[in-house]
């Protein structure tokens, strides 16, 4: 399991990797695993320029099997969404979301100007994160 250790984790799956004020969130590689084949991302566009909480839901992931909310794991606007989250292509004999095959790069899925700096000490470093999905 890929858990790089300049991330911070959230308890929902989602990882935040911060750039001054700013956040770049997406799904961890042990969630992807555990959802499967992702078929959609669904952040909507609107979205961008609106200020979300802590805990909101900012889109969903719909895989083959389930579909899972994916929630702001720190507060703050969203000033960028990433669209190439649904671009597919084939590996073998099968499609494969980029968010699949590199959740931690091209796989993020938006941007966020963090509103409140101290969330971030409320989530997991990469050792914690680990137990806890152990």
């Amino acid at each position: 399991m890929n858990i790089p250790t300049n991330l911070k984790y959230s308890t929902e799956h989602e990882w935040v990797k911060l750039d001054n004020d700013v956040a770049t969130i997406g799904i961890t590689d042990y969630a992807q695993s555990q959802l499967g084949e992702i078929v959609f991302v669904d952040v909507q566009p609107d979205l961008e320029g609106e200020t979300l909480a802590k805990g909101e839901i900012f889109g969903a992931i719909e895989a083959v099997k389930t579909v899972a909310d994916a929630f702001m794991p720190v507060s703050g606007e969203i000033i960028e969404i990433n669209v190439a989250v649904n671009e597919v292509y084939e590996n073998s004999d099968k499609q494969e979301s980029v968010v699949n095959t590199d959740p931690y790069g091209a796989g993020w899925m938006i941007k966020v100007k963090i509103n409140n700096p101290a969330e971030l000490d409320e989530l997991m470093n990469s050792e914690d994160y680990e137990d806890f999905i152990a």
